[in-house]
């Protein structure tokens, strides 16, 4: 009688895995889901004026290139919005989104302690 560590049920759970992580990182789905987090933070803002200064570009070039461009008083609606989506996401794309969070909040903070130098 031999031991098999990995049964089918365990080989086709693995591969399910590694092809969802594939396709999370895909352009065509972290554009879909940019334009769902862009749609969600605009109706999360109060005024237009914020509505409208929330723009997302994707790099034509690069597809994988997103431009992210808002208020700094848009950004808690814009991190509210990944917040909402993220545990629908796929796990590359989660982790993508996140590490996003990471350098929006960066950047805010960076900008926060200049101006306070100022």
């Amino acid at each position: 009688m031999s031991f098999d560590p990995f049964n089918l049920g365990d080989l086709t759970r693995i591969l399910k895995e590694i092809e969802e992580t594939k396709e999370g990182l895909d352009p065509e789905i972290l554009a879909s889901w940019y334009n769902v987090i862009e749609s969600e933070a605009k109706a999360l803002c109060p005024t237009q004026e914020l509505r409208d200064s929330i723009r997302i570009e994707q790099d034509p070039i690069f597809p994988m290139k997103f431009k992210v461009d808002m208020s700094r008083r848009a950004v808690p609606y814009f991190m509210q919005a990944i917040d909402k989506y993220l545990p629908e996401m796929p796990f590359a794309t989660r982790l993508y989104f996140q590490k996003l969070q990471e350098i929006v909040i960066k950047k805010f903070a960076e900008e926060a302690r200049k101006e306070s130098i100022d």
